[in-house]
């Protein structure tokens, strides 16, 4: 076996580890009033392909912002929430808004080698802090791999995928960063927590 072909299968594991974890965790807290239907979320994570992951819990239903990209692809942002590990977690929804399929462009992966590497992702999104003047790109783990969504290939008409990325987060006063993603238009978005 090719360390290629090992790398993407021990991904892959993870993944699923992770989705089974998560869907436990998710049916763990239920209302307990006897009410037997599964969640709406886990049955739209189960549709996802591979080792994609998916959004963050908790998302509002409206988005805070829809930035149109190119070929009828929409990304909307559902949430920016701070942790305490000094992190800020930017999730949403890719959606293809038009009538034909659309091959993710891979200038969302930005044009810094270490993640384009990776496969296509949104590596190359960035939050700026105008009154602070900086500028903060999607974090990497120790192997280079950006802390996004990732695998994209072609979205189908209508088709609508889950998405994050993680960011250093930006001092606790700013809230209110600009949004940007290579092919799509900027937007402002909040920072909450």
């Amino acid at each position: 076996m090719s360390i290629r072909f090992t790398a993407k299968a021990s991904r892959g594991l993870v993944a699923l580890a992770l989705a089974a974890g998560l869907a436990l965790g998710v049916a763990g807290c239920g209302s307990g009033g006897g009410d037997d239907r599964k969640p709406d979320t886990s049955a739209s994570a189960s549709k996802s392909s591979g080792s994609n992951p998916s959004a963050q819990e908790g998302q509002s239903e409206e988005p805070m912002a829809e930035l149109q990209g190119q070929d009828g692809l929409l990304l909307q942002i559902t949430s920016a929430a701070r942790d305490s590990g000094g992190f800020v977690t930017v999730s949403g929804n890719l959606k293809n808004d038009g009538s034909k399929s659309v091959v993710v462009p891979p200038q969302m992966s930005g044009d810094e080698t270490e993640i384009v590497k990776h496969g296509i992702s949104l590596g190359g999104a960035t939050l700026v802090d105008s009154k602070g003047k900086k500028r903060y790109y999607v974090l990497r783990d120790t192997e280079g791999r950006p802390l996004t969504t990732t695998g994209f290939a072609t979205l189908q008409a209508g088709q609508s995928l889950p998405v994050f990325m993680q960011f250093p987060s930006p001092p606790a006063t700013t809230t209110d960063v600009t949004f940007q993603l290579p092919t799509f238009a900027s937007g402002t978005i909040k920072i909450s927590g």
